[in-house]
């Protein structure tokens, strides 16, 4: 990952957890950009004019990091790994706000690479892979947790490797694995009009 050295990040945040309202001032700057690289990232299949914007999904995750009572970050993987749970939660939410049908109704199956490239027409998907994913977490969080960094945290495999602490290899082989997995899943439930 990119960005200013890892010990001052996770000094600021050790610090801000600590009480120190003082270091949110400072780490903020630190972490703004690749905050947006990451949301950028994630929004870049969605079409212009997405009422989501990746400055808005930035700001609310900054929102929802300053109203979180608990702060207790180990370090920058950390953080940026709670971010990218976070941004999974907001898209779900702004999903879920904008009314569509639970499973996506009486649409054609999904594909889990389509998916994989949301659509501002198809937020239901949001709403389906996060179901799934759900799913998948009772029965491998780890493979999971592999989604949730990739789909949601916009990260690559090597910022995955690095947040979850194992190698890049481990890492595509759970990537694979879990969309096996979940496109069984979203199939199954399409089929079964869950």
């Amino acid at each position: 990952m990119s960005g200013p050295p890892a010990g001052d990040v996770t000094r600021l945040l050790q610090a801000w957890g600590a009480g120190d309202e003082g270091a949110l001032g400072k780490l903020a700057p630190l972490v703004y950009q690749e905050l947006r690289q990451r949301a950028r990232r994630y929004m870049a299949n969605e079409r212009s004019g997405h009422t989501l914007q990746t400055t808005a999904l930035v700001n609310e995750v900054y929102l929802r990091l300053v109203d979180t009572p608990q702060r207790n970050w180990e370090n920058r993987r950390h953080f940026f790994a709670v971010c990218a749970q976070l941004m999974r939660r907001i898209l779900v939410d702004f999903a879920r706000s904008r009314n569509y049908q639970k499973r996506g109704g009486g649409e054609r199956p999904l594909a889990l690479d389509e998916a994989l490239s949301v659509c501002n027409e198809c937020p239901a998907e949001i709403v389906i892979v996060d179901e799934a994913l759900k799913n998948l977490a009772a029965v491998d969080t780890r493979k999971s947790r592999v989604v949730e960094l990739r789909f949601f945290g916009g990260l690559s495999v090597d910022e995955t490797a690095e947040v979850m602490n194992v190698s890049p290899e481990t890492v595509m082989r759970d990537w694979k694995l879990a969309k096996v997995w979940l496109l069984r899943e979203i199939s199954g439930s399409k089929h079964h009009g869950a």
